[in-house]
């Protein structure tokens, strides 16, 4: 990891197209400004993992519904296919 001392009104640029700067800074909070291409995703890390635990979480519950579609399916294909 890349540590950096900036003042207030200073910034960092990332990639040529990504600036960091440093808004305001008020006891132990900084308030940071992003200029980005609209392309470019900005989240917070809080807000990031919780949506990467959601999309794991998804994916798991994708799975499991998947399953058991494909045994309601096979128990509907026995019925049609039982003789009368």
């Amino acid at each position: 990891m890349l540590a950096l001392t900036r003042k207030v009104g200073e910034s960092i640029i990332i990639n040529n197209d990504i600036e960091v700067i440093i808004v305001e800074v008020k006891g132990d909070q900084v308030r940071i400004g992003i200029k980005a291409p609209k392309s470019v995703r900005i989240l917070r890390k809080e807000i990031f993992d919780e949506i990467q635990y959601e999309n794991r979480e998804s994916a798991n519950t994708t799975t499991d519904m998947s399953e058991d579609r494909v045994k309601n399916l096979e128990l509907m294909m026995k019925k049609l296919n039982k003789p009368k």
